[in-house]
This record gives structure tokens, sequence and C-alpha cells, in this order.
């Protein structure tokens, strides 16, 4: 792990040269535009030639889409653990994101006028879930079931095929889990060519109002050049952990949880140790070579601790606070003395999501928890939240005035109408009241 001092000169300068160049998106944002106009020039052609290229599977116009029936087969397939698990995860995103839902609202305004808000879901959105190295079968209950719970009646999953699988389906788990929640449109389409394909649409495939899900760096950059034709959630994703850990941390539960979240496999996640002591960083480091050579994705995991694995020595909880502000962890893990998580909470502002104490792993939240684990990352969190039920709704401000309540804004819209030179402005209050 590539070692800082929090106290060192020009610290805070390095450190962030260091993270913005692992952030950059230079190396990718030329071959997503290419891709994405070759998709909006030529649809099913496009999205066919570059799975094959990308993916390694040659689909027919007629496949793009999985039947139904494949869906309600692959539930099948699962296990009767594996079900109770669906279940048990499903409850618990519904359990968190119910209070969120937002509710419509009225009241008098200082003209005595009616204003308020209403929340309409989205038409039809677009959810991409990865499958490529693994597939993220948490995923499709992260972020489908907010789309149900928010109302939307039309929502396209977009996932890559596999090589591995009868007929090159998507995995048989993470089909299962798209029909368990209620999902029936289903695209065997990954990348950047299946961003194009919600954004524009194309033969077979009808546009969406708004794209979601987590992704590779790929997937990314295709959902930022996109945004403003259509909508986007945020930047989920390479996925990123910051644990910020004390004396009395484990150093093999701290070296655990770095390593669970670089097993992902795309080479671009990023692990973050932040200690009090070096000793500390020496003996997480320590772990890791003892956990690291019994673990199925070892040879991903070590490329990701060779280029994206930092660990910061600080010599407060204050000077903790400024690395973990300065970061915006996608998930920040705080394993320290129960006397410290508060004031840690209250002055870390850029979380995606942060998990308290020494018993509360990240894979609580990719996994079992209730919120979504599609969060912020690269920084994106000093900007974004994690997703939530009313992303999947747009919202509309509603505004009524009688004849005494406009009299009583008069002189405010008159004011604003000279000092903006725009006479046609006061004009159309003031014709209303010479009736």
């Amino acid at each position: 792990m590539k070692l800082f001092r929090s106290s060192d000169k020009g610290f805070r300068q390095r450190f962030l040269r260091t993270l913005n160049k692992a952030n950059s998106l230079a190396d990718v944002s030329h071959v997503v535009e290419t891709v994405l106009a070759d998709v909006k020039a030529r649809g099913n052609a496009a999205v066919i030639e570059y799975t094959k290229r990308f993916d390694g599977v040659a689909l027919k116009p007629s496949q793009i889409r999985v039947p139904e029936a494949a869906l309600a087969e692959a539930v099948k397939s699962l296990t009767s653990k594996e079900k109770q698990a669906i279940r048990n995860a499903r409850r618990a995103v519904i359990d968190f994101h119910k209070p969120t839902l937002p509710k419509r609202w009225r009241q008098k305004n200082l003209h005595g006028a009616e204003v308020g808000e209403d929340y309409f879901p989205i038409h039809r959105v677009g959810i991409y879930i990865p499958g490529g190295a693994v597939p993220l079968v948490s995923s499709v209950i992260m972020n489908t079931v907010p789309a149900t719970m928010a109302g939307v009646k039309e929502i396209a999953v977009f996932t890559p095929p596999s090589k591995d699988t009868p007929n090159q389906l998507p995995a048989a788990s993470l089909l299962g889990a798209l029909h368990m929640c209620g999902i029936r449109e289903v695209y065997r389409l990954g990348g950047i060519q299946a961003i194009g394909a919600a954004a524009f649409g194309t033969q077979t495939i009808p546009s969406v109002e708004k794209v979601f899900g987590p992704g590779n760096a790929y997937t990314n950059e295709a959902k930022r050049q996109v945004f403003g034709l259509v909508g986007v959630d945020l930047q989920p994703g390479p996925s990123e952990v910051m644990v910020i850990a004390d004396d009395g941390a484990n150093p093999a539960y701290v070296a655990a949880d770095l390593l669970a979240q670089a097993e992902h496999g795309t080479g671009k996640e990023k692990v973050f140790l932040v200690t009090f002591s070096e000793d500390m960083a020496t003996r997480v480091q320590s772990a890791i070579a003892d956990q690291l050579p019994n673990l199925t994705h070892r040879e991903a995991i070590r490329a990701v601790l060779k280029r994206h694995a930092y660990a910061v020595v600080v010599d407060s909880l204050d000077a903790a606070v400024e690395v973990a502000n300065v970061v915006a962890p996608e998930h920040l893990e705080l394993q320290v003395k129960a006397a410290d998580l508060n004031k840690l909470t209250r002055g870390i502002t850029t979380a995606g999501a942060i998990l308290q104490g020494y018993f509360t792993p990240t894979v609580l939240g990719d996994f079992a928890a209730g919120p979504s684990h599609t969060l912020p990352t690269g920084r994106s969190s000093r900007f974004f939240s994690g997703l939530r039920a009313v992303d999947f709704m747009r919202r509309t401000s509603v505004i009524r005035y009688n004849r005494t309540q406009l009299k009583r804004a008069q002189e405010t819209v008159s004011q604003f109408s000279k000092m903006e030179q725009l006479d046609a402005h006061g004009l159309s209050l003031d014709l209303r009241l010479e009736e």
C-alpha cells in the first residue's frame, strides 16, 4: 500500500494529485464516445457488433431481449436458501426506503396563495446490472426494488450475456432474482453499448428517460456522456472503501474488508486505510498477505492493491476527518472505539455510506442491511448521494392564486420587472387586475 502521513508538508496537495490521477477517465473517454456514436447511428447492428467484440458473444437481433420464460425458468435453479436470501434482502430494502418516499403537500404562502409539490414516478427507466466478472445478484435488488416502490411503470434491465451459460444467457441466479423482483423486460447487453441502447434506443429497444445502476469505468463514462439526453442517477463504480482503524481494531477484520472491495475485478477499485500508527498499517498489510492466497479472485485483488491501495497515518481524529472528507469514499468503515464514533460521523460529511463500529463490515451494506449499495465513487460523494426510491421520481411545484392574492403579489412583481427591464412580465400580472 502506498503510505502517506497527514503531518508531512504538502500532504494534501500530493494526496489529491494521486487521487485525481487514479480517478481519471481520460484513457476511456474516446473509446466510449466512439461506441456511443456508432450505437446511435446503427442501433441493433452496433450493439451486436460490440457484444461480440467485448463479450465474445454473437447475438441475433431476436436474441437481444431475454425471453420472459427464461426469467421464470431461472427461478427454478435457485435453492430454497438462495430464494430466502433474496426475499430477506428485498424486505430490508423496502423497509429502509419506505420512510423516504415523498408525499404530495400544500400550504399557503405569504400572499395567501396555495403552493406545494406533487411527485410522479418516471415513466420508463433503464437499469444496468453488472454481470461480467461476477453476477451481481445483489445489485438487482438494490436497484429494481426502489424503482418499483416509486411506481415506475416500465423498467428495462440491461446485463451482459455470458459465454459460460446455456444459450449464452446472463447467470441464472441473476435472472432468477430479476423475476422475483417483478422485472420482465431484460436485455442481454453490457457495457457502453448497453448504456447507448438505453439512451438512444434501437430497432428493438425503446429508449428510456433515465439510466441507473453501477458499472465499471467505461459504463460510468458512457452515463456521463449521455447525460442531458437522458437523466442518470450518479457515478456508482468501480468500488472503493476506506477504513479508519484505531489501535483497538482487529487487523484481520480490516484486511478482510479491504480485500472484499478489491475483489470486484475491474482493476480500478480503490482501498484506503487510515490509521493512527504505522504499526497498525503494518499489521493490516501482514493480515492481507495471510488472507490473499486463499481467495478466488486473488489475482484481480493483487492488481488493485498494486495500483490503488493507500495507507494514511494520522495523528488525531480531526486529521482522520479531513482525510476522509478529501477522499469522499463510497464506503466508509469506522473501526474505532464507541466513544469516537459520534465525532467522526458528525465530522465526515462526504461519504456515500458510513458503517460504524468493529462489527459492521461493508458487506452488510452490499447485501443485507437495506440502504442501496449503489453509491457515488471517484470523489463524487462530495455532491452525489446514494440511490433512493425518490431518484426514480420527479417533482413538480404547484401554484394557485386568486384575484385578492394576486393583488398582494403585484408590487413585488412590478419591482422585479423594472429591475430586470422585462415590462411584459409585469404587464402579464397587471392586466389581470384591470379586468
